[in-house]
């Protein structure tokens, strides 16, 4: 099916540019999205009518985007999620979630605009791309997390495996420490124990030489 595009739309085409569609992309996508019309006479010479006014439009809301852009690109929204002690998630970070994270941060931003091309599945940090505009993109980054703490030490550098493993490092050299610090307690009591005089040991033996 050939279709008109109204806006450009990626991997497809320009503003203006006729380009051939499967029929069920245009019917559930392009055509209700308004983002095409079917390339007949009619709808090419409608375009053709309004293509300054469209060109018009585009601009203006193109330049808006680029201002957000500007702001967004780079930014870190955190999102809390539950995961076993190796990382995986218990279900996957959304569209939604991300949009609902951007909202938290009081960045307003539409689902639909937000591209994650693989299921986020893993904690850590994650680069997702936000359409905000047929010609403008922003990149962010989602730092999935099961707490607050944990987030801080992702933004950090560090992943939850090193975070982990410093723990026990930690942990590790305390209990040595502990042990250490009993033995050296040990060793003070036995060097300060009294221990019996020569002449009370002397004695002792005297007495005995008399029972016998």
């Amino acid at each position: 099916m050939q279709v008109i595009l109204l806006e450009r739309v990626a991997k497809l085409g320009q503003m203006g540019e006729v380009v051939e569609v499967k029929p069920g992309f245009a019917r559930n996508y392009l055509l209700p999205q308004g983002k095409a019309l079917s390339a007949s006479k009619a709808n090419i010479a409608a375009f053709e009518g309004r293509k300054a006014e469209l060109e018009a439009r585009n601009l203006e809301t193109r330049k808006e985007a680029e201002a957000l852009a500007k702001k967004l690109d780079g930014e870190r929204f955190v999102v809390i999620r539950q995961a076993s002690d190796g990382g995986a998630l218990y279900g996957s970070v959304t569209t939604r979630d991300a949009a609902d994270a951007a909202k938290e941060a009081g960045v307003t931003l539409d689902r639909k605009q937000v591209q994650i091309e693989r299921p986020i599945k893993e904690l850590g940090l994650h680069k997702v791309t936000v359409r905000l505009h047929p010609e403008v993109e922003a990149e962010i980054t989602l730092n999935v997390a099961r707490s607050m703490e944990e987030a801080e030490l992702q933004a950090a550098g560090k992943t939850i495996q090193e975070a982990a493993a410093e723990e026990e490092a930690q942990a590790e050299f305390e209990i040595s420490e502990l042990f250490e610090d009993i033995g050296a307690a040990q060793l003070d009591d036995d060097e300060t124990s009294p221990r019996p005089a020569a002449s009370e040991v002397g004695s002792g033996e005297e007495d005995e030489a008399r029972g016998n």
